[in-house]
């Protein structure tokens, strides 16, 4: 059944707007853009979105964030339109969100809260709803005490007199026990995780991942690529666990193709650090997709506060392609491609020389574009020609050998088979033992 909702904003106004320098990030989007985005979010909740309500004060108030005169007719309108939930597009303390529910006898949220809330429905893994889980109980443990310190029973007779302990004291240490509990849990998805990659890697294949804000089109663009079958839907963090495939570039080198969990204003601090198990496979990444709504009019502001997310876990540093998808919204719309490339480009104040390129996740076009610049600027691997002889019971060798070497001819000779390919530095070494020395040809 979907709930009802009123979503609440606050603008604080009385604050000079100063242009930032020049190379600055862009300043953040405004708040009547942030009710929009929260909107969204909603939907993505399956809610229905009856009313948005904007405050505008100098200051934030510090027992209802927008003063009890705009809680009595939030209150008024909740009844009114029969909402279930008030949800306020800002972190609310727990002092505040007690207050608020206390004066409009409904369900509030915060905006934290409601993405917690979309992970939790989009997660399929058992690792994905692992994390969620451990996002969700450490926002809910400093908001324990807003549930009131009501007693245990403390029963009767000789031992059981004292004070006897809270039930918050109780939930505190049910809460920690879980937590604890699910960090061991993830630490061994990490740990399986890093088995994986050093597995990939011994096998000479580069990495590359997919990352952008939320709904930028990264999983249509991977289903693109790759030929999957990730879910991609008109929604946000429509997918949120990890897929790896293939792709063959057009030197023919084959390089894993990651798809991540999109970013947002304001991520929560909860999920990235929930996430440190998914958010790897960027930070380990050769390669970084970066892909940007090149149709949506605030494309800068979303560049800007990926760059930061990425700062944020480590991976600032990591070479990047910049892919503007829907470039079909673009053409419809009659828009000059390039000017306005340049133009959200500059608009995100990146001073990254990486390359851009436009394209459309949707139709395909100018993918062969994109492969070629991925083919160019991933880490070159030297590739030489070099002769191997195997024996007849490692099959998978010279499957391996197939499948990363471009093989130019082959013979047996009694139990061995000699193999003459073009090959990568790491396959090279991978195969050393095998390698035919000049000595012996």
């Amino acid at each position: 059944m979907q709930e009802r909702a009123i979503l609440v904003g606050l603008e604080l106004k009385g604050r000079r707007r100063v242009r930032p320098p020049a190379g600055a990030p862009p300043p953040d989007c405004s708040a009547e853009e942030s009710l929009e985005e929260l909107a969204r979010l909603a939907e993505s909740a399956q809610a229905i979105v009856l009313e948005r309500v904007l405050q505008s004060r100098t200051q934030i108030e510090a027992a209802s964030l927008i003063g009890a005169g705009k809680v009595q007719e939030v209150a008024r309108q909740a009844a009114a339109q029969d909402a279930g939930v008030v949800i306020f597009d800002r972190d609310l303390t727990p002092t505040q969100q007690r207050n608020l529910e206390r004066a409009i006898q409904r369900k509030v949220i915060d905006r934290t809260q409601l993405i917690l809330d979309i992970f939790a429905r989009r997660a399929r893994t058992r690792e994905g709803q692992l994390q969620v889980e451990l996002a969700q109980l450490n926002y809910l443990l400093p908001r324990l005490a807003g549930r009131g310190v009501e007693m245990s029973r403390l029963g009767g007779g000789i031992g059981t007199r004292g004070p006897g302990e809270t039930q918050l004291e109780t939930d505190r240490r049910r809460i920690f026990r879980r937590i604890r509990k699910i960090e061991q849990d993830l630490e061994r998805v990490r740990l399986g995780r890093g088995v994986q990659r050093r597995l990939r890697q011994s096998i000479p294949l580069a990495t590359a991942a997919l990352v952008g804000y939320t709904n930028a089109g990264k999983s249509t663009l991977f289903n693109r690529l790759t030929g999957a079958q990730v879910l991609a839907d008109d929604r946000l963090f429509a997918t949120l666990d990890p897929t790896v495939r293939p792709v063959i570039l057009p030197s023919r080198r084959r390089v894993l193709l990651s798809d991540t969990v999109g970013f947002i204003r304001n991520l929560p601090v909860t999920l990235v650090r929930a996430f440190r198990a998914t958010l790897e496979e960027v930070t380990e990444a050769a390669l970084i997709l970066h892909v940007i709504d090149a149709a949506s009019p605030r494309a800068s502001q979303q560049i800007a506060q990926v760059f930061k997310v990425l700062a944020e876990i480590g991976a600032g540093a990591t070479p990047q392609v910049l892919v503007l998808n829907k470039l079909d919204l673009l053409r419809e719309a009659g828009a000059e491609t390039e000017a306005l490339c340049r133009r959200i480009l500059a608009g995100s104040g990146s001073t990254s020389n990486a390359q851009a390129v436009a394209v459309s996740a949707r139709t395909g076009q100018a993918l062969d574009r994109l492969l070629a610049v991925i083919d160019e600027v991933l880490p070159l691997d030297p590739v030489s020609s070099a002769t191997f002889r195997f024996p007849l019971d490692q099959g998978s060798k010279v499957s391996l050998l197939y499948q990363s070497g471009r093989v130019r001819a082959r013979r047996y000779e009694g139990q061995y088979c000699e193999i003459e390919a073009e090959v990568s530095e790491s396959l090279r070494n991978r195969l050393a033992e095998y390698l035919v020395t000049d000595g012996e040809l």
